[in-house]
């Protein structure tokens, strides 16, 4: 079996996008961390052009300023774009299914195989000896700075990553099955009448310090009063609720057992407790959602039937 196409062979007239095998199906379980990394980012960069694919056609389209001119490669191309993005999921959701990890952190309201993947290809739970070592490398940890000419502290692509799960939490929020996109309104609910009464009045002059905003901005005006402006909050509230899952998401990973039987097992270190429990002095510990879980196991998928003869 091979994992790759011999492209000499394939037709240049042919304008079909070349469908996945049931080789290339089964390749995926095999997939390394740097090819999961790289569909990751294929996805999100083919998901750009096809949104901005999309809005040229409605732009064409509009019956007050659209020209109306015809637009078939257009919809030929986007048609295309999107069998691209099912083929980069189904993939991604395959190679997820072989990870105890991933099927927890796909059993989490907002979280797909997509995110699922970009987690687990970025985030390894046996090398970070404690949350906090993933909360750096996402980019979380407050104390780091980064200066000029020096080398980036955190991981750009991950940072990205967890920002775009702040934003599927801030989505699902109202979801009956969601877990941190409640903790994202209950941060924010929280922060609100705080910010009003000039608790981070420091922070607003500390960001005035560090950038020049222009005076008609709505940041300038909030930061001009001692307050945060309500987009600063919301980011805020949204990177709580990643640190937490980030923080759950490295305990899930220390105790889980992969069926695929190549991943190391670690357990928690003895006595493990959150920093904030063990020096920070809180009591209320959050659980992990989901957990425990069933012991996973290799999910099943219709490609590993080997091919019958019909009689």
């Amino acid at each position: 079996m091979t994992n790759s196409y011999n492209f000499d062979d394939i037709d240049p007239i042919d304008d079909e996008v070349i469908p996945l095998s049931r080789d290339l199906r089964r390749a995926s379980d095999t997939m390394g961390r740097d090819e999961a990394r790289f569909l990751v980012d294929q996805y999100y960069g083919v998901q750009k052009v096809r949104k901005a694919t999309t809005e040229q056609i409605r732009s064409i389209e509009n019956p007050k300023t659209g020209s109306g001119e015809p637009h078939d490669m257009l919809t030929h191309t986007l048609g295309n774009l999107r069998k691209m993005e099912s083929q980069i999921v189904a993939t991604l959701t395959r190679y997820t299914d072989n990870h105890a990890l991933s099927q927890w952190s796909k059993s989490i309201c907002g979280i797909g195989p997509v995110l699922s993947a970009g987690l687990l290809a970025y985030i390894d739970t046996d090398t970070a000896s404690s949350p906090a070592g993933v909360w750096r490398f996402a980019g979380y940890d407050p104390t780091a700075e980064w200066k000029k000419g020096e080398k980036r502290p955190h991981n750009g692509d991950l940072k990205t990553l967890c920002w775009k799960i702040g934003e599927s939490f801030q989505k699902v929020c109202n979801n009956p099955k969601d877990f941190y996109g409640h903790m994202y309104q209950d941060r924010k609910a929280y922060e609100s009448p705080k910010n009003e009464a000039g608790d981070y009045a420091d922070q607003a002059q500390r960001q005035l310090e560090i950038k020049n905003y222009k005076k008609d901005t709505d940041a300038y005006k909030a930061y001009i009063q001692d307050k945060l402006p309500l987009g600063h909050l919301d980011e805020r509230a949204k990177r709580h609720a990643t640190k937490i899952f980030l923080s759950h998401y490295w305990e899930a990973g220390r105790t889980l057992k992969c069926p695929c039987g190549k991943c190391p097992s670690m357990d928690l270190p003895k006595d493990w407790e959150p920093w904030v429990i063990a020096i920070g002095g809180h009591q209320d510990r959050i659980p992990v959602p989901n957990l425990p879980m069933q012991t996973p196991v290799p999910i099943f998928h219709p490609e590993d039937l080997k091919d019958k003869k019909v009689a």
